[in-house]
């Protein structure tokens, strides 16, 4: 999870490692705080954790008026910042290694990242969780705070979207074939 929210313009400085140990210690000291509450599964709210961890990391790294971090990432990631659409793109496309698809990463992440823009945030979302951090329906449900018939339901539809996108773009159905549809 935290490998695949962390904005790539921390790579280099941070290490998903170090948030993760950051995120553990900060559970550590709000213990209590969960034992009291019971509203919600010990895995969601470490996820939780880890989340706010990673967007104190962020903040500290990239918006402090310490050397600007923003002069260390490539254009492409200046101008589209660290959205969900970005990190799913950037997964998507990140098979393309050889030479000649190297060429083409670039321009097919930046259709991606447009297409999948379309996308409402929330399916977008439910995608992330779902292939990229192997959440379960009921976790998706729980995580953001919707009845787990309605995180099956847009899951679905959200899979059908993205199929769809995908097999609009010529460059990625070349360079990925079928199986990338699946």
């Amino acid at each position: 999870m935290i490998s695949f929210r962390m904005d790539r313009r921390l790579n280099g400085r941070v290490d998903p490692d170090d948030i993760l140990q950051e995120a553990y210690i900060d559970a550590e000291n709000r213990l209590e705080h969960f034992r009291a509450e019971h509203s919600q599964s010990v895995f969601i709210w470490l996820r939780m954790i880890c989340r706010q961890t990673l967007i104190n990391v962020f903040r500290r790294h990239l918006e402090s008026e310490m050397r600007d971090a923003g002069r260390e990432a490539t254009p492409q990631q200046q101008s589209t910042g660290q959205s969900t659409s970005v990190s799913l793109a950037q997964h998507f496309v990140a098979s393309l290694t050889s030479p000649s698809q190297a060429a083409v990463k670039g321009e097919v992440s930046g259709q991606l990242i447009a297409a999948l823009e379309t996308m409402d945030p929330i399916d977008q979302e439910i995608i992330a969780l779902r292939h990229f951090e192997d959440l379960n329906n009921s976790e998706v449900a729980a995580t953001l705070d919707i009845k787990p018939t309605a995180a099956s339901n847009r899951y679905v539809r959200a899979i059908a979207r993205l199929r769809t996108i995908l097999g609009q773009l010529p460059e990625f159905s070349e360079t990925h074939g079928e199986s990338a549809h699946d």
